[in-house]
Formats: structure tokens, C-alpha cells, sequence
């Protein structure tokens, strides 16, 4: 149930928040906003593979 729910949140995330990665944006010279969002991508991902 979890992995389903993370699977489902990770398409949600790749319909509304931006890729930062095709942007090539820069992690040191980005705002906090910026790496909130990066970490929270980041973490839904790690969570819909496990």
C-alpha cells in the first residue's frame, strides 16, 4: 500500500513541480525553496522504488 501511494505521489510530482535536473541547476547556488523541493522530489523517489 505505501509503495503505491509513493508511486502515485511521484507522478503527481512529475506533473506540478519543476525538474531542476533538465534546468542543470546548480545545488550550491540554489535557494532554500529550490532544495526543499529537490530533497522532497528526491525522497518520494527513493520511497515508489523501494
Amino acid at each position: 500500500m505505501k509503495k503505491i501511494f509513493f508511486k502515485l505521489l511521484a507522478k503527481l510530482n512529475k506533473l506540478i513541480l519543476p525538474s531542476y535536473t533538465k534546468q542543470g541547476l546548480d545545488l550550491s547556488k540554489a535557494s532554500k525553496l529550490q532544495l526543499a523541493i529537490f530533497g522532497w522530489k528526491l525522497y518520494v523517489t527513493k520511497n515508489a522504488l523501494d
